[in-house]
């Protein structure tokens, strides 16, 4: 079986990185090295320094066959409003193209580029290019699809909202740029049904293909006992922001004495949470834990509890539930209605009180909790394990290789590149 030379660029990558988009991709760059693929991950330093993060404590290089790049310079945050207002990268791009010329490789593969190159690296190197949107960042400078960071995108009023997000406008996004660079991209990934039409909806005249995210297996003969709480708990994990939703959950939990709420995760909205939520026990903010913790919180949960308000792309949150066979109660918006139907692993809701009567339902119908988490299990085993979304991101590959005229690289990804057994963390 060939080796594959891969080369991902993404803005953030971890450690250098805030939410799950970053994480997504480190998956799929470990999930190709576990495969003996050549994988090279070019990321953007400045862009999370610039945006608040912080540099991070161990400075100890993961040993996942992966190697990571990061851009640095001496111009920090300008180096990074160059790139956002240009399209391209201009600081680093001498050092983006020797990468390229050195690293000859067979795929690059790009995903959230807007600080690490823009549009303008889309056209760099002569492999199979690859796109794969995580955001709504090719149809929205704000990336989510959040009007006047108050409410749901139905129709562009790009300049106003960019302001009202205090971002400074990008007029290449005005020109046909970023249109003449995607049709330099051999293949458009969404990660949803949901994602795709949206993306058709606000003006994106290229294909998309549909493939999603993914989760490596866990050990299930070692997984964490249940989390020990003293009262049946519904639970919330993420980032503590207000496009999350969280604030909408509070009500039905005044109305539900039955059970507690846990809510792990930390973020900017925390302080405001936290305050709307004083006077009622039952709301418990427990704030970020690690993996094994986290895995114990699922298996003692009745339920996971997504209440987003914005678009999202996919929601990899419901498949980390339902790998350990929690149901799910997600917003009846976006991608969510897809999964949780696809799984039947869950309820969805609008109002308060569908809220309230799913929990319920989940907490008191006789064999439900039990019922609904082996689906969720079986739909994860199926659908979203790594080994299963590996191979069709092979077979979509080598039918983009072969329509480029790669028919070596086809070959190779035909041949089985990105199959091989489950593979468990």
């Amino acid at each position: 079986m060939k080796s594959l030379r891969i080369l991902m660029f993404t803005t953030f990558y971890p450690p250098w990185s805030f939410g799950g988009d970053a994480v997504g991709v480190q998956r799929m760059a470990q999930a190709l090295a576990a495969r003996g693929h050549d994988v090279t991950v070019v990321h953007d330093e400045d862009a999370y320094l610039s945006l608040g993060g912080l540099p991070p404590v161990s400075a100890a290089v993961p040993d996942d066959g992966v190697r990571a790049i990061g851009l640095r310079s001496r111009h920090g945050m300008v180096a990074n409003l160059l790139t956002q207002q240009l399209g391209r990268n201009v600081v680093h791009a001498r050092r983006i193209r020797q990468i390229v010329a050195e690293g000859r490789y067979d795929i690059v593969w790009h995903n959230n580029i807007s600080l690490v190159g823009g549009p303008g690296i889309l056209s760099v190197g002569e492999g199979l290019k690859l796109y794969e949107a995580h955001e709504h960042w090719l149809v929205c400078p704000t990336h989510v699809l959040w009007r006047h960071g108050r409410e749901l995108c139905d129709r562009r009023e790009c300049l106003r909202c960019v302001l009202a997000h205090k971002r400074p406008p990008q007029l290449w996004r005005y020109t046909g740029y970023l249109d003449r660079q995607l049709d330099e991209v051999d293949l458009i990934v969404a990660k949803s049904e949901f994602s795709r039409a949206k993306h058709r909806e606000f003006g994106l005249r290229q294909e998309m293909t549909v493939l999603p995210y993914f989760l490596p297996d866990l050990d299930q003969t070692a997984l964490p006992d249940p989390a020990p709480h003293p009262r049946p708990y519904f639970l919330f994990v993420g980032r503590l922001e207000k496009i999350k939703g969280l604030q909408d959950v509070f009500p039905a939990f005044d109305d539900y004495p039955d059970a507690d709420l846990l809510i792990l995760g930390d973020g900017d909205y925390a302080t405001t949470l936290k305050q709307q939520a004083t006077g009622n026990p039952r709301i418990r903010f427990l704030g970020r834990k690690s993996l094994d913790e986290l895995n114990a919180y699922y298996r003692g949960a009745l339920g996971l509890i997504v209440p987003s308000v914005c678009y999202e792309t996919f929601g990899i949150i419901l498949i980390e539930s339902f790998r350990l066979g929690t149901p799910v109660i997600a917003r009846r918006l976006g991608p969510f209605p897809e999964i949780v139907e696809r799984a039947g692993g869950g309820k969805l809701f609008e109002t308060r009180d569908e809220l309230t009567g799913a929990m319920r339902a989940l907490q008191h119908g006789e064999g439900a909790r039990e019922m609904q988490g082996r689906a969720a299990r079986h739909a994860f085993e199926e659908i979203w394990r790594e080994d299963k979304v590996l191979a069709a991101y092979g077979s979509t590959l080598a039918r983009a290789a072969d329509a480029k005229g790669d028919r070596a690289l086809a070959r190779a990804l035909e041949g089985g590149a990105f199959e091989t057994g489950t593979r468990q963390v």
